[in-house]
């Protein structure tokens, strides 16, 4: 009985919990919270429906480590005939130091925009790579790092 109650509610999680308007959705746990230059994350995803717009956002995890109130990145964004690469910046503490991100204690998490309502020109295959961009090499602080993409 309970494992069927078990198996009962691991089927509702799976069904509820997942975003069935995903692309693609990947996570990456950095080593130790250090964040190297080399160390990107990177998604793979095809587009087969031009008509509809899109979400990319970059997700992030940082802990009390981190010692800046911003983060910058670079993000490539690539398919058969382009490439096109794009600094961000992204603040993660007002000015008082009080962490942004939802969470408490020592993890906070953010996602934020790269791209919204955004139409791809062609079908096809894409990739988005992401690497940190700040002075620090590693960038400690940073527990995990990923990229969505969400049909709208």
């Amino acid at each position: 009985m309970i494992k069927k109650q078990l198996s009962f509610v691991l089927v509702l999680f799976t069904l509820f919990g997942c975003n069935f308007n995903a692309v693609i959705d990947t996570n990456q746990s950095i080593a130790e919270n250090q964040w190297l230059y080399a160390n990107t994350t990177k998604a793979e995803f095809d587009i087969t429906d031009v008509s509809k717009p899109y979400r990319v956002n970059f997700k992030l995890r940082i802990n009390t480590e981190y010692r800046y109130s911003n983060l910058y990145v670079l993000a490539t964004l690539k398919d058969a005939k382009r490439r096109k690469k794009v600094r961000y910046q992204f603040k993660l503490a007002k000015e008082d130091g009080q962490w942004l991100g939802k969470g408490s204690g020592d993890l906070y998490t953010y996602t934020f925009p790269l791209l919204k309502n955004h139409h791809f020109a062609d079908t096809g295959k894409y990739s988005i790579e992401i690497e940190q961009n700040m002075r620090d090499n590693p960038l400690l602080g940073v527990s995990d790092i990923g990229i969505e993409v969400i049909k709208d």
